[in-house]
């Protein structure tokens, strides 16, 4: 008579090759391309009968007029956009963000708490959080995507996230530190 191993034997068989071939599928995924956030940028393209013509490079935009003096985040609600801006009233850095569905008022604030990472309330992970508002009962704060990416449009929940690129984001986490001024224009 031919001996047949026990199903338990047979499971936790399968149980370990299943286990193996996940662990070389992470490895080799996390070899892989990352994904990124990028800003659109325009491109270029020719139009017939147009002649070339000296372009001037644009650079960073103006800090909106309103948004205080000193030592600030600026964020504007119009152009989606944040400024790092030192105590000089210098501009430091600025960058496109991602807004979530709840706006803040316009208004100053202030760094209220940060956090160096969480789960976002759309499920995905985020880093570099920087509270300053809450608006009908949703919590307003500055972050990034731990694995750099855009956030996809909000199928009708009430988020609060204002997202940037990666980079953006450490600077961010650098110069905002608890109490920084954040004034929030339109």
């Amino acid at each position: 008579m031919r001996a047949v191993p026990a199903p338990k034997v047979w499971v936790t068989g399968l149980t370990v090759g299943a286990i193996a071939a996940v662990a070389v599928l992470a490895v080799q995924a996390d070899k892989g391309p990352h994904p990124t956030a990028t800003a659109a940028r325009p491109s270029a393209s020719a139009s017939a009968g147009a002649s070339p013509a000296p372009s001037k490079s644009a650079g960073p935009a103006a800090v909106p007029d309103g948004s205080g003096t000193g030592r600030r985040i600026v964020y504007s609600l119009g152009q989606k956009r944040v400024w790092l801006v030192d105590a000089s009233d210098a501009t430091r850095r600025t960058f496109p963000v991602w807004p979530g569905t709840v706006s803040p008022d316009p208004g100053t604030y202030a760094v209220s708490s940060r956090n160096e990472a969480t789960t976002g309330s759309d499920g995905v992970q985020i880093e570099h959080i920087i509270y300053f508002t809450a608006k009908s009962g949703v919590s307003i704060a500055f972050s990034n995507a731990v694995d750099g990416s855009s956030p996809p449009p909000a199928s009708g929940r009430r988020t609060g996230g204002i997202r940037m690129p990666k980079a953006d984001g450490s600077a961010l986490w650098d110069f905002g530190t608890a109490g920084t001024t954040v004034a929030v224009v339109k």
